[in-house]
């Protein structure tokens, strides 16, 4: 296919404010792909970014485009990289690792000081036409995932990182704080690793509806029922939601010996009850993205065992990025919004 020398983008230029610009398509450098974007979900850090302009230690200090949950298919390749790969559909891991030093060399890349991330600055992300991948981390997909699903293969690896930090095993009780797109697929992969029991909790109705349609044994409103009748119950716990009120309650229901795993995106800062861990061994954890999950993902998804049937409940163009980026907030029966960056209507 001919390859424009410009593409749209939606650039995120100051706090709140996203442009449509029309910029340079980039050019692949040696052991890179360029790759036309598909799909690519939006997440809730691309939301704190827009709204803050910061996570944590990560400051927006100029024009960036945001977005990392990202699939599309391969254009064009640079040097070193076999052209047969022009063509291939794929699903992207948005990180870029030095590869030389002792994290990346012992399998830890993720946790590499030197780390680029999509859509964290200074890196631009995925709300454009088409973006630059390392060719190793544009992971081929089957004809049996779709693009869409494709792009929710990186909420995805964060529900198989998650369950790998928390240790989920057969047999295992879990119980799993916040129903939104990473708590449900948190319940899927638990039930995949052949967790016995897996609840899940949130105030919001429908997502309890859909997180019961997607696995969970039980969904319970914590604003009616509390875990009073679940103490010392759960081999597993992992929050989701990264709010405090959902997290404290949840130490008393873990076993003595028990994993409590923090995935949600919260404060800089959480009180814990420190007795309680020393005394039951309770061990206490929390996850930085993910390492070598895509081809588990891709495995879980193409099997059946993982189902997102159902998850993508907004659909914008690049022209609506910012509507898109509030939607989860503003509507509450919204779980997980799409970009399509092609011509799309909006639904």
């Amino acid at each position: 296919m001919s390859i424009p020398s410009t593409m749209r983008a939606s650039v995120l230029t100051s706090h709140k404010t996203i442009e449509l610009q029309e910029v340079a398509v980039p050019e692949p450098q040696p052991g890179q792909v360029l790759v036309r974007v598909t799909a690519v979900g939006v997440c809730g850090s691309d939301t704190h970014f827009y709204e803050t302009g910061s996570i944590g230690d990560i400051v927006v200090e100029g024009p960036i485009v945001l977005g990392h949950e990202t699939a599309g298919e391969i254009v064009a390749v640079g040097p070193g990289v076999d052209s047969s790969r022009v063509g291939t559909r794929v699903a992207v891991e948005p990180q870029t690792p030095c590869r030389k030093c002792d994290y990346c060399k012992t399998g830890r890349y993720h946790l590499c000081r030197d780390i680029l991330f999509y859509g964290a600055w200074p890196v631009d992300g995925s709300f454009a036409e088409y973006v630059i991948v390392d060719d190793d981390f544009a992971h081929a997909v089957p004809e049996s995932i779709s693009d869409e699903q494709a792009a929710l293969l990186e909420p995805l690896s964060v529900a198989v990182h998650a369950a790998r930090r928390a240790g989920v095993k057969a047999g295992h009780k879990v119980l799993i704080t916040g129903a939104g797109p990473i708590g449900v697929m948190n319940v899927q992969v638990a039930k995949a690793l052949g967790a016995s029991e897996v609840v899940i909790s949130d105030p919001i109705a429908h997502r309890r509806e859909f997180a019961l349609a997607h696995g969970a044994d039980l969904a319970l409103d914590p604003t009616t029922s509390g875990l009073d009748d679940y103490a010392e119950y759960f081999d597993v716990y992992i929050d989701a939601s990264g709010n405090a009120r959902a997290i404290l309650p949840a130490f008393p229901a873990v076993k003595r010996g028990g994993t409590a795993c923090l995935v949600g995106m919260g404060g800089d800062e959480l009180n814990v009850p420190i007795a309680m861990i020393q005394h039951r061994e309770i061990t206490l954890t929390g996850t930085f993205r993910y390492v070598n999950t895509w081809p588990t993902a891709i495995a879980l998804l193409a099997s059946g065992a993982v189902d997102v049937e159902g998850i993508v409940t907004g659909r914008y163009g690049l022209e609506d990025v910012e509507e898109s980026l509030m939607k989860a907030k503003k509507d509450p029966l919204a779980i997980k919004t799409m970009v399509i960056p092609g011509p799309q209507a909006k639904r």
